[in-house]
């Protein structure tokens, strides 16, 4: 994908318009990694130095590679060595540890810092042999039958109010924002009229 496409794609848009990659249809985020930074996520570490037991390497300023993207963004968005649950756009504190994360054997050593590192390659215009296994983490996590997206939409339903009434999990609200995705009109009203049409069958 040209540069020019993908600066397109971070400055024309609104949060929630779901993101077209025409290699992956099957992937659809609807939050860019300028928009999950901006709008206050990880804390602010996400992009703090660490040492990465992956690749048994210290590593710093790695947000460097998409330095075009942050203008306007305070560094304590992106770089803070603690973690500030006031940083994040939902004040809650959410997430586990890269330690755990390597435990599992969740990080690949070409993305040391984890899936949202993975996602600004990809959105990028990187493509990569762990593609696939990266986009099925995403779809269980913050896709259709995503179980944190679900999650979700059935607390907004079981409390009858908006799609976007923040009251509601703040916390799961944040962990998907952290994968690209803030639930929307759209997909609410389809999972709820699937939701009604299950029951009455």
């Amino acid at each position: 994908m040209k540069l020019d496409l993908v600066m397109k794609k971070i400055v024309e848009r609104n949060i929630g318009e779901v993101i077209s990659f025409p290699d992956r249809p099957d992937f659809g985020p609807n939050m860019t990694p300028r928009e999950i930074f901006a709008e206050g996520s990880f804390g602010g570490t996400y992009w703090r130095p660490i040492f990465s037991s992956v690749i048994s390497q210290s590593l710093s300023n790695q947000h460097l590679e998409f330095q075009d993207w942050w203008g306007g963004i305070d560094d304590t968005l992106l770089t803070s060595e603690n973690y500030d649950k006031r940083a994040n756009r939902f004040g809650v504190s959410c997430g586990t540890s890269l330690d755990m994360w390597e435990n599992k054997g969740w990080i690949n050593e070409q993305d040391p810092y984890g899936w949202v590192q993975w996602y600004c390659r990809f959105f990028k215009g990187r493509r990569s042999p762990d593609d696939d296994r990266q986009i099925r983490r995403w779809k269980a996590f913050a896709g259709e039958k995503g179980r944190f997206r679900n999650q979700l939409i059935n607390l907004v339903i079981s409390r009858e109010t908006s799609h976007d009434d923040e009251s509601v999990s703040p916390v799961i609200r944040q962990s998907l924002q952290h994968w690209a995705y803030r639930l929307n009109f759209e997909d609410f009203e389809k999972a709820a009229l699937d939701k009604w049409k299950s029951e009455i069958c």
